[in-house]
């Protein structure tokens, strides 16, 4: 759906998607010619305690941890895919983040200078009013890492808890 629309498109655009999914993502598709909107995302997860925002291959870690959040501690986190980041959907964000109070998002990504601060800005200007706690970022390292070490560098599932639990304490 995504793909059509990006060939389709008469500006330019830039599609990328995470080899980690091909083997990994597993969903019913529709059989025939089908196109998914560029700049609409997409609630994977309905909760009400906190907002969990990501982007390609994240997205499965937060929807790991928003079920781990779930049965342990009775947290409910509701988790967006981005889908698309340039336009993202900044509605879809703003009306969730309004109704949770927090927002956690995360991505690949060094922590500095990455799209995630962009959308944890917007948050705070669009959704001040509503926050009970700060925009958290769950993220890459600041620093090179070669290969090997992938597993240390990527944000995972702890990490994503432990961001939960920082912003429910908050």
């Amino acid at each position: 759906g995504l793909l059509l629309s990006s060939v389709r498109n008469r500006n330019p655009v830039l599609f990328f998607e995470p080899k980690a999914l091909y083997r990994a993502s597993v969903a019913e598709v529709p059989v025939g010619d089908y196109e998914l909107p560029l700049g609409k995302g997409e609630i994977v997860r309905t909760g009400t305690d906190v907002t969990l925002v990501g982007w390609g291959a994240q997205v499965h870690t937060l929807h790991a941890a928003a079920e781990t959040v779930q049965e342990s501690r009775g947290i409910s986190c509701e988790v967006i895919d981005l889908m698309t980041l340039a336009p993202y959907d900044e509605e879809l964000v703003t009306e969730s983040v309004r109704r949770t109070g927090r927002a956690i998002v995360s991505h690949e990504a060094p922590r500095s200078a990455g799209l995630g601060a962009e959308i944890a800005a917007m948050i705070q200007e669009n959704c001040f009013l509503s926050l009970s706690a700060p925009v958290a970022r769950v993220c890459g390292f600041d620093t090179p890492f070669p290969l090997v070490h992938e597993d240390y560098y990527l944000p995972g599932k702890l990490r994503v808890l432990d961001a939960i639990e920082d912003t429910l304490s908050y």
